[in-house]
């Protein structure tokens, strides 16, 4: 590994990784190695995905553009992703080597790595020893619960630690004359929820109180009453471990962390060289609401993400911006090449990250997506789904609980959501973290609704999409900033 004109790029990326559970991030210290890293750099404290589902959000980081865009809205059909170029594509064009360790659920094949190890998904991944197959079988029968002992396998066992030894010895074998760009994508915390010891009981007189319990589920939207019902009715009394799910969770951030800390350690010879992104694709109730996993509309639980810059070029600050998952091809795109590709519709947050100030009209307000199509169901519904109603497995990504449309925005202190019945929930978030508390009804807030819903309407437009293009050239603006 050698001094490059050119910054080698390293995403870190957890699955299902709930904002506020690092110490960072004003929480428990899960995460101290991937704290001290970001410490010199960039954290967005108001970052947000496109879509809480993983292969969506996924190819919105890829692509720079949201799922109606891109085409992907649900987990099985990333082969449809539409776009002109993605990050691969930027990044190979500009002489990396493209290296991938970890879960993919994207829709880039392995074919365009020069190395690709995986591909290890929630159950087990490439097994190189009798122990990783004996780990991956335990991993399969526990079917994303939460386990109550120990995990009885090493840490040598589990998915973080051979996806780190992968990518270590793929960076190791890259060509000396490239930067490498590597995309280290980790399973966890994403259930099941499980870890062995010492992780196990590290946190167990830390576990934070929940911000809402199923008490609180009639002030609710019916799909998170549809979704408690169908988990109760397939595991009956799930919600009382909700505090060794709690301590299940930080424990497994905490084995990542130690994982990604080895990372940087092996990487420290071209660190100055390196810039490093974090970000997950998504949140995770963990227990709040009476819920596990995600899969019922749009909270902050499973919107905000946690997104952080360290390296080369990258000021020290906390930003306040809501920003998006969607940002993070323009802004690599643009510290690389200085030109962002036709078709992407996030923003270049590199003059952010220099510390420059964010323009109001631009960086005032974000968006996301909801919904498979189609037409909402309702609270009794019980349609075929594609796994049995009776029996213990269930997807919470599911017909009902993704079926029709939801929009998000977020502005200031208040958030907007719709769906594809008319109806509106609106929230101030400074007041209400839980959302619990509907102000779309409230008279007071008339004029607030109005505005945000035509600051919606805008959004909507602005992601139309741009492609295929044809004989005339739209108009840009630098950094991709429309509004500014």
């Amino acid at each position: 590994m050698k001094h490059r004109a050119s910054p080698n790029i390293v995403v870190l990326m957890t699955d299902q990784q709930r904002v506020g559970y690092t110490a960072g991030e004003g929480g428990p210290d899960t995460m101290p190695r991937l704290d001290a890293l970001m410490a010199d750099g960039c954290r967005f404290e108001r970052a947000y995905t496109s879509s809480p589902l993983c292969v969506p959000a996924r190819t919105s980081m890829l692509t720079g553009r949201f799922p109606t865009a891109h085409r992907v809205r649900q987990n099985s059909n990333a082969k449809h992703a539409t776009y002109e170029q993605d990050l691969l594509d930027v990044l190979g064009d500009a002489g990396y080597s493209l290296h991938f360790s970890g879960k993919p659920h994207m829709h880039a094949e392995p074919s365009r790595f020069e190395s690709y190890s995986g591909p290890y998904f929630h159950d087990g991944g490439p097994r190189d020893t009798a122990v990783h197959e004996q780990f991956d079988a335990w991993l399969h029968e526990l079917d994303h619960g939460v386990a109550e002992e120990p995990t009885p396998f090493p840490v040598s066992a589990q998915l973080p630690h051979r996806i780190v030894d992968s990518a270590i010895a793929s960076l190791d074998a890259a060509p000396e004359d490239k930067p490498f760009f590597l995309f280290a994508s980790f399973p966890e915390p994403h259930n099941p929820y499980q870890v062995p010891e010492p992780y196990f009981g590290m946190f167990d007189s830390e576990v934070p109180e929940r911000i809402a319990d199923a008490d609180d589920l009639h002030l609710l939207d019916w799909r998170f009453r549809w979704l408690r019902h169908l988990i109760e009715e397939k595991r009956p009394g799930y919600d009382d471990l909700w505090r060794r799910y709690r301590s299940n969770y930080m424990g497994m951030l905490r084995l990542i962390d130690d994982q990604i800390g080895r990372l940087v350690d092996h990487l420290a010879p071209v660190a100055e060289d390196t810039i490093f992104v974090f970000l997950t694709d998504h949140g995770d109730f963990v227990g709040d609401y009476g819920l596990q996993r995600k899969g019922a509309a749009m909270p902050e639980a499973l919107m905000r993400i946690p997104f952080a810059f360290t390296g080369p070029g990258v000021a020290r600050q906390t930003r306040s911006e809501p920003v998006s998952i969607v940002d993070l091809l323009p802004t690599l795109a643009e510290c690389v090449t200085g030109q962002i590709p036709v078709g992407v519709q996030g923003r270049s947050l590199a003059p952010l990250l220099r510390g420059d100030e964010a323009p109001r009209d631009e960086f005032g307000s974000i968006f996301g997506e909801l919904g498979y199509g189609g037409i909402s169901y309702d609270e009794d519904s019980r349609p075929p789904l594609h796994f049995p109603y009776s029996g213990r497995r269930f997807d919470e990504l599911n017909s009902v609980t993704m079926g029709g449309e939801m929009r998000m925005l977020v502005e200031g202190r208040h958030k907007l959501v719709v769906d594809d019945r008319g109806r509106h929930w609106l929230y101030d978030l400074e007041a209400d973290p839980a959302e619990l508390h509907d102000l779309s009804e409230d008279a007071q807030c008339r004029e607030l609704l109005s505005a945000m819903d035509r600051q919606l309407v805008r959004w909507m437009m602005r992601v139309a999409d741009d492609l295929p293009t044809g004989s005339y050239t739209p108009r840009t603006r630098p950094h991709n900033w429309r509004w500014a």
